[in-house]
């Protein structure tokens, strides 16, 4: 217990360390999971162990910091975060996300020389028997587009405050060059740039794979103050936005388990019901997207609302049923549409 406790504290010691603005109480209670009465001793037994520790005033309230950081020492990274940052680097690998995972792999080569030889040495047969141990599954689906000149022409445009041109090989007039602001990359099945264009106040999805010739105009573009990506992609169900709508589904007692350890969306809300089903709600776009993950869910699912939700999910099974019935089966020949 006292080795864990111990741990916790060197915890919020490097989080204190590595926050440039500090952590008010309620930041390092929340981070934790712990109350603010917790928070306060373990606030309280950092700053003795490093007197360094300074008070930010952020009326109306304080910020706590570690302003020089923490020596080496307490920086030493363990076998299983180093196994972790290999794993998610050969996740993105897997994946096709080859930009992503050379810049996991380089963060790992740079954690590795800043080891000293002992440390390097003692950690580095740990994380490769860890390493051996683990896998990635590697899922059925589109392999994501990650040019690493548009990435990093799209991340220099959104650190600058910088507008955008691209040309734009999609949308209703393929092959027309764009100028936008850019507001983030949503990484999905596919990539996207979220981006405002002209006066439209409602920001657009742009696949990566369809840009290019981009370029960082020297002309200011910043986001709206209150524009938050991760709100904008919990708008939806998938990448597709549109009109929100209240979806409620009711999942059968046999599938009950999976529906409790399952994720249909970020705002969702999870009910067993005495019979043994479970009642998933949530609010969210991108009905068709939603129809076609509910596929994989068979007969264990039933969309009690929206409508417009179950006609696109009837629409669906229709073409599916289209495609594969008996006499088109037994002639190897598909429908004409």
């Amino acid at each position: 217990m006292r080795h864990e406790k111990a741990a916790r504290l060197l915890d919020l010691a490097r989080m204190l360390a590595g926050s440039g603005e500090g952590m008010t109480l309620d930041e390092m209670a929340r981070t934790l999971d712990v109350g603010r009465r917790t928070a306060e001793r373990m606030r309280d037994a950092v700053w003795a162990a490093f007197p360094q520790m300074e008070v930010v005033d952020d009326p109306p309230t304080r910020r706590f910091r570690i302003p020089a950081g923490l020596d080496g020492l307490f920086q030493t990274p363990t076998a299983e975060e180093l196994a972790a940052l290999r794993t998610a680097a050969d996740a993105y690998r897997a994946s096709g996300a080859d930009g992503r995972a050379a810049s996991l792999f380089a963060l790992e080569r740079k954690l590795l020389s800043a080891l000293r030889g002992a440390a390097r040495r003692k950690v580095a047969p740990d994380v490769e028997a860890l390493v051996q141990a683990e896998t990635i599954a590697v899922h059925a689906g589109p392999r994501p587009y990650e040019d690493e000149t548009a990435l990093a022409a799209i991340r220099t445009a959104i650190k600058g405050l910088s507008a955008l041109a691209f040309r734009y090989d999609g949308g209703s007039t393929p092959g027309r060059t764009r100028e936008v602001t850019p507001l983030g990359i949503l990484f999905a099945r596919s990539n996207y740039l979220v981006a405002l264009e002209g006066d439209d106040p409602r920001p657009r999805s742009w696949r990566l794979d369809k840009m290019k010739d981009l370029k960082v105009l020297n002309r200011p573009a910043p986001p709206p103050e209150d524009f938050s990506l991760q709100a904008f992609a919990d708008e939806s169900f998938g990448i597709y936005h549109g009109a929100v709508e209240d979806v409620v589904l009711r999942i059968h007692p046999d599938r009950a388990e999976d529906a409790m350890r399952w994720r249909f969306h970020s705002t969702q809300t999870v009910r067993p019901e005495p019979d043994g089903s479970v009642t998933v709600a949530f609010r969210a776009a991108g009905m068709l997207e939603l129809a076609w993950h509910l596929f994989t869910w068979g007969d264990g699912v039933q969309i009690v609302s929206p409508p417009g939700l179950r006609q696109i999910m009837i629409d669906e099974l229709r073409r599916a049923m289209a495609v594969h019935d008996t006499a088109g089966a037994a002639s190897g020949s598909l429908p004409q549409t």
